[in-house]
């Protein structure tokens, strides 16, 4: 690019370190901390008031901090571009992650046995927590100060400009996030950062959100939430798109684990076309063929009286016997005994495998994680540092990078955090290494054998 074009404002304020994060939350906190505990200087630029604010609002504000998954079980949900988060997560991988949490004082547990949660289950735990060791090591944390350009001299990042005035340093970390909860602080600034320095950003779609249907039955169900519920998406191109999970019904759709899942792949398909067909197992997995004979049976076991609806609650709650029955224009008040063949053949279809339409969502307003961001081919994933622009580096949800619920997005985040903070300051010849040797934490039935004692996990490492 024209170096010339990229030279700071002379009149604003100048401010010297080793380091400038831009964007306060899991992964840049992490990234200062990283360079920090190394003994360099490091200027984190907020935008919001206060650093870690999407942090406070993660998992439903209890911060789900990582998972249980070993590396390449991990990876593997995230697709075919997993495996670029292979040299962050050998390094700092959910062992690595709970034992640095545990140096600061915020101890985990995982209660179901995946996810990882804070004990106290309070995200602003976790956020005070990476504020306060940030602060200790003498991270500065200029809140209000929003980026305004990645300026480069020679070919290669020299600071940041911002309405604060002109950060100099060696090496910029963008750690911005996406554009999800603007109100949050995202708002796409990193990907515009990126782009004015000549990378290529993947299509932006909200994901990770709850998803509105045409249908108006989910209204009807808002006090049931059913457990493992396999959702396909009924289009040709996305036929093997599947997740299982729970599934809560809103007013004006659906939400849940399982939906948080499906968006990201549904919302590109929004943009297309006006509405995403999807397809529902709701009720445990059971066949067409099953139902079929399940509800021939049933014909010498009700009483004549029994209306249709009320034979189905015998299997599923009743706001949903009488959606089945509407679905198949089956009156609820009908007789099941006097239901022809065809009628409860019907009814087993639909039981079996439950039509429904997408036709909106929030939008960024709600969307906890972006798909799509800074090509990843543009980037070396062994130090999260830019191919196009030495001296500037990436970390957590800016590249194009999401994954699903469970604790995989905020994982990636620190991990990337601390390798891009460790890579960003760290001389030409030395090593990258663990910020927090691995140790075992409490609780942890997954820790391996023979892995090293730690020493102090709150003392720097040499830099």
């Amino acid at each position: 690019m024209n170096d010339s074009a990229s030279s700071p404002s002379p009149s604003l304020a100048r401010h010297t370190a080793d380091l400038i994060v831009v964007g306060g939350g899991a992964a840049g906190l992490m990234g200062a901390i990283s360079a920090a505990r190394r003994g360099h200087s490091v200027i984190v630029c907020e935008k919001m008031k206060r650093a870690g604010l999407k942090l406070i609002a993660s998992g439903g504000g209890r911060c789900n901090l990582t998972n249980t998954l070993e590396i390449e079980d991990f990876m593997s949900r995230w697709g075919r571009t997993g495996r670029f988060m292979h040299p962050a997560l050998r390094l700092h991988d959910q062992r690595a992650i709970r034992a640095l949490f545990s140096s600061i004082g915020v101890e985990s547990h995982a209660p179901d046995g995946f996810r990882v949660w804070p004990k106290t289950h309070d995200a602003r735990t976790v956020q005070l927590a990476m504020v306060e060791e940030a602060e200790r090591l003498g991270v500065t944390i200029l809140c209000h100060c929003e980026a305004k350009k990645v300026v480069t001299t020679d070919g290669r990042v020299s600071g940041l400009e911002t309405n604060q005035g002109f950060l100099e340093a060696p090496g910029v970390l963008i750690a911005t996030g996406g554009k999800g909860y603007p109100g949050l602080g995202s708002t796409g600034a990193g990907h515009r950062l990126a782009q004015a320095v000549g990378h290529k950003i993947t299509p932006l779609h909200p994901a990770m959100q709850p998803l509105f249907t045409r249908e108006p039955w989910p209204a009807r169900c808002t006090a049931y939430t059913l457990p493992k519920v396999e959702i396909r998406v009924d289009l040709k191109k996305a036929r093997k798109v599947c997740v299982i999970g729970d599934v809560i019904f809103t007013k004006n759709g659906i939400a849940g684990p399982a939906v948080m899942d499906l968006a990201r792949e549904v919302t590109p398909f929004l943009d297309q076309f006006d509405q995403v067909p999807l397809l529902l197992k709701l009720t445990g997995g059971r066949s067409e063929d099953e139902w079929v004979r399940m509800l021939k049976s049933w014909r010498s076991e009700f009483r004549p009286e029994i209306s249709a609806a009320k034979a189905l609650e015998r299997e599923v709650p009743p706001p949903f016997a009488e959606v089945f029955c509407e679905l198949t224009d089956v009156s609820p008040q009908a007789r099941f005994v006097d239901l022809s063949g065809q009628q409860r053949a019907a009814l087993a279809a639909v039981l079996a495998v439950t039509p429904l339409t997408v036709v909106g969502s929030d939008g960024w307003s709600r969307a906890m994680v972006t798909r799509g961001g800074v090509r990843l081919k543009d980037v070396h994933p062994e130090t999260l540092e830019s191919k196009v622009v030495p001296g500037l580096f990436f970390a957590g949800e800016v590249l194009d990078l999401d994954g699903p619920c469970g604790g995989f997005n905020l994982t990636w985040a620190f991990s990337s955090g601390l390798l891009a903070g460790q890579a960003a300051t760290n001389g030409p010849d030395d090593p990258l290494t663990p910020v927090v040797a691995h140790q075992t934490v409490p609780g942890d039935s997954s820790q391996q054998p023979g892995q090293p004692t730690p020493g102090d996990p709150r003392s720097r490492a040499p830099s």
